[in-house]
């Protein structure tokens, strides 16, 4: 992440946008505006300053010079870049509360659609939370760690298999608020 790909996600739209790509695979302004709710000039727009920054780019297998089709440019976004925070304060926080908000509406479509999931669903995940106490340090040894085992099961991701779904791993480490 930079600051100008930071400005870019800077808007809760494009975020949305962003993460619709990655997930369902190229699309055009048309049918995202359609799934978002949103105009497709309005859609058109953010997918230009997406482009901008270099996050999605024109798929040119697809379309003709009516439709333009859309795809993300990359698999995954990480905020890491501390400077940031202290560059582009408003940016990061605009972008940071963008993606609590779809985080906690991936997670209430879960709980609302807990009585329709197959058994064998019910029990595999979860929403948990574990407080420890730990030095920044440890904090990021975590985080790595955790990391590393998720693109573990990512590389074994692409292996077919009949009963396999599309499963969201999310997973925060963060100080208490206040601390």
């Amino acid at each position: 992440m930079d600051s100008r790909r930071l400005r870019a996600l800077a808007h809760p739209v494009r975020v949305k946008l962003l993460g619709r790509l990655r997930q369902g695979g190229p699309s055009t302004a048309t049918r995202l505006g359609e799934e978002l709710g949103l105009a497709s000039g309005a859609t058109s727009y953010h997918l230009r300053q997406l482009a901008a920054a270099g996050l999605v780019a024109e798929d040119e297998e697809r379309g003709n010079r009516r439709d333009r089709w859309w795809r993300a440019t990359h698999g995954s976004t990480r905020f890491d870049n501390p400077d940031l925070w202290r560059d582009e304060p408003e940016a990061a926080g605009l972008y940071m509360q963008s993606v609590v908000g779809l985080l906690a509406d991936r997670m209430q479509r879960f709980v609302a659609g807990a009585e329709t999931r197959p058994p064998e669903w019910l029990n595999v995940g979860g929403l948990n939370d574990t407080m420890l106490r730990l030095t920044p340090q440890r904090a990021e040894q975590l985080t790595r760690a955790m990391e590393a085992l998720v693109e573990g099961y990512r590389a074994e991701s692409d292996a077919p298999a009949d009963d396999a779904v599309d499963v969201f791993v999310q997973f925060h480490v963060m100080p208490e608020a206040g601390t």
